[in-house]
């Protein structure tokens, strides 16, 4: 999204009916011609007659047609008037559209035919762009989000069980990503949220799968007691939660959007890491023996909220304890055995 977009030419619609007639589908002649699939569609969709099909030299006639074609605004001239008299008064193309619909006008417009209008080349010396708030001469870049879908309801932090929220069991994570300014790739920090331990590891890339994959391969090592759930905001990149529940058999937990305060320990951990890494470095700078360093570096700073012990030192506390446990409730159920057998 938010990628600078040039039009088919001819060669390439000539390029595309070639691969169309070899038998190829729509998204893969997008991927061998690099553009989007849905390029593609819609080439073969507003070019294309009923009887004969697609013809790529009159393809090409017809989009320049379409191309050159005066805009609604510039054939409608009391459509424009109105739209030039709300831009005076300060009003923003979203206004004039909404306020023409409710007055139930002959003629409606949308917000983005009023943007585009603006900014078309031949109407670019009224210089209307004065009038929109930021009086920008170029129109940014327009980034759409995709629709995704919704997570399940029992997952959500308010479902959380009350023993992870009071930090008595250790095992209970909180993931999140560390991103730098203009890079792709990130580091990947999950924290236990009773001990502060954390596990670092650098990503490529902020896709859900890969990030999946990550958290996997860093929580696999750990035995089965020290993996019990992962707690994360509402990021796409966390999305993959069936990969991580079924490989690491962990229960996974989503925030509430924009509520940081609801994972404030790994937001607090991020600010410490930021020393080491603040945002304007660059990614591709840290190799894994960085990372490896830094990992150890914050796993062995003194904690107030560990009695001034470091993490590994709680971690590795609380491990000894949850061992002690097990042999004591072994010892237990085997002597409670071994009585019952002999009362029998």
């Amino acid at each position: 999204m938010g990628r600078n977009y040039s039009q088919l030419d001819l060669d390439e619609r000539i390029e595309l009916n070639c691969l169309r007639d070899a038998g190829c589908s729509r998204r893969e002649i997008g991927r061998l011609m690099g553009r989007s699939h849905t390029t593609i569609c819609r080439e073969l969709e507003r070019n294309s007659l009923p009887k004969s099909g697609y013809k790529p030299a009159r393809a090409d006639i017809m989009a320049g047609v379409r191309r050159d074609r005066p805009c609604k605004l510039q054939r409608l001239s009391t459509l424009r008037n109105d739209v030039h008299n709300g831009l005076a008064m300060g009003w923003s193309p979203d206004q004039i559209a909404g306020r023409l619909q409710l007055e139930g006008s002959k003629h409606t417009i949308s917000h983005e035919t009023i943007y585009r209008y603006i900014y078309r080349k031949d109407v670019r010396g009224e210089r209307l762009y004065r009038y929109l708030p930021h009086a920008k001469t170029k129109r940014g870049l327009r980034y759409f989000k995709r629709r995704r879908e919704p997570l399940p309801q029992c997952m959500n932090i308010a479902n959380r069980p009350q023993a992870i929220e009071d930090r008595q069991q250790f095992g209970h994570w909180e993931g999140d990503l560390i991103q730098f300014r203009s890079q792709h790739g990130a580091v990947l920090n999950v924290t236990e949220r009773s001990t502060r331990f954390s596990l670092l590891s650098s990503l490529p890339n902020k896709r859900a799968a890969d990030t999946g994959q990550a958290i996997v391969d860093a929580m696999s090592g750990l035995p089965d007691q020290a993996r019990k759930s992962i707690t994360f905001d509402r990021g796409g990149e966390f999305r993959d939660h069936p990969t991580m529940k079924d490989k690491l058999g962990v229960d996974i937990w989503y925030c509430d959007p924009h509520s940081p305060w609801q994972r404030g320990m790994i937001e607090n951990t991020n600010g410490i890491l930021r020393r080491d890494m603040p945002r304007k470095s660059d990614i591709s700078d840290y190799t894994d023996k960085d990372i490896e360093t830094i990992q150890h570096l914050l796993n062995s700073t003194p904690r107030k909220c560990l009695g001034y012990r470091t993490p590994e030192e709680a971690a590795r506390f609380t491990n000894q304890v949850h061992h002690l446990i097990m042999v004591v409730q072994w010892e237990e159920t085997t002597a409670s055995s071994i009585l019952t057998s002999v009362l029998n």
